[in-house]
């Protein structure tokens, strides 16, 4: 399976390693950037070719915000014949278990043919994709921004789907907006029996930190979680060393271009077992 993260402004920059770590996480480490083409060229002078995290990283322009869907169209010679996961860049996901629940979705699109999306109740439904069940869960109806919204379950931003994902993209028409709307390819894969929705409850955080209240949000939980526990909710070296996409001397080495930040003594201790 192959991997994309569509980052779009420069507020991204500030949270591009918690998408990044959320793919490695379910075991993808060819991943392809989309982003602007004023911020790309930031992204790759950042994370360079991504052998640091035991990752492959591949970079694109997206000239225009034409839509979310509009990223399989730009990534289709990256993914190829491949099952493909994306994960919005201002998307951060925390949750014991986490790393399970997204290799079975993993799994699910490449043994299944399935698409699987992940469901988060929210009480601000207008703002968001949002899917509505019915009394067995059953996924009824999938609506972009809805006026009067039918559920208080939004989409988030993180999607897995089987390799038929660029001729779905291809096919759909721009909305009243003008964007290939990634809620019209999960209607596709509806419409076609294809789409499971999993629904993060109770134990776990969705922050789309779209706006500025919700990004002052997100940097309150995120210190709140790495103070208390003394660990780091998004770390790539930590992530890439404890699932085998680098050993030990690699993790050392990154902790050490780090130098005496609590960022490199934080690698040290993992490194060292301590954590």
């Amino acid at each position: 399976m192959k991997g994309i993260i569509l980052a779009g402004g420069s507020g991204t920059r500030l949270l591009i390693y918690y998408p990044l770590s959320t793919l490695m996480l379910a075991g993808i480490d060819d991943i392809l950037i989309i982003s602007t083409p004023t911020d790309l060229p930031n992204f790759e002078k950042l994370l360079g070719d991504g052998s640091q995290y035991g990752v492959k990283l591949s970079y694109k322009e997206q000239p225009s915000p034409d839509g979310l869907a509009q990223a399989f169209i730009i990534g289709e010679d990256f993914i190829g014949d491949d099952c493909c996961a994306m994960i919005l860049g201002d998307n951060i996901f925390y949750g014991a278990g986490f790393g399970t629940i997204l290799l079975n979705a993993k799994r699910n699109a490449e043994e299944n043919g399935r698409a699987t999306v992940f469901g988060y109740r929210v009480d601000d439904p207008e703002r968001f994709g949002i899917v509505e069940f019915d009394e067995n869960e059953m996924v009824l109806s999938l609506e972009e921004k809805p006026r009067k919204p039918k559920s208080h379950f939004a989409v988030t931003g993180l999607y897995f789907y089987d390799k038929r994902c660029v001729e779905y993209a291809k096919s759909l028409n721009p909305s009243e907006r003008g964007e290939l709307e990634i809620t019209d390819l999960n209607k596709l894969y509806l419409e076609n029996d294809e789409l499971d929705v999993k629904l993060l409850g109770r134990g776990f955080a969705w922050l789309d930190t779209g706006t500025m209240e919700s990004l002052i949000d997100a940097a309150d939980f995120v210190r709140t979680i790495q103070s208390q526990q003394g660990i780091r909710i998004s770390a790539p070296e930590e992530i890439a060393f404890r699932i085998g996409m680098i050993d030990k001397d690699k993790l050392m080495e990154s902790a050490k271009k780090y130098g005496k930040s609590d960022y490199g003594k934080y690698l040290k201790k993992v490194a060292k077992g301590e954590i």
